[in-house]
């Protein structure tokens, strides 16, 4: 069964922006990990250049996150894309 990744890269205002909705973009993650939908999400080593991705039980999930992600609405988020990934170290059905 394939999960679904977001990748995030930066806007152009994100060293001034990140700060200030980050309380609201945590809050965001903790309702779908604890839901479930989210199994993963971090920053690359160097964010600002590199960006940041979360991993997805379903697109659905992984779309309804970015749509009201505080970071994507208020523009620290300047690019997003969600791509199906095929996981081949599964232990589940």
């Amino acid at each position: 069964m394939p999960l679904y990744v977001t990748f995030y890269e930066t806007g152009p205002d994100a060293l001034e922006l990140l700060p200030v909705h980050y309380p609201a973009h945590r809050a965001r993650v903790d309702e779908f990990h604890a839901r479930g939908d989210l199994l993963m999400v971090g920053t690359f080593a160097d964010p600002i250049e590199e960006g940041a991705m979360g991993v997805f039980r379903t697109r659905e999930a992984a779309e309804e996150f970015v749509s009201g992600d505080p970071f994507v609405t208020n523009g620290a988020v300047g690019n997003w894309y969600v791509r199906e990934w095929n996981e081949v170290l599964t232990t589940g059905p």
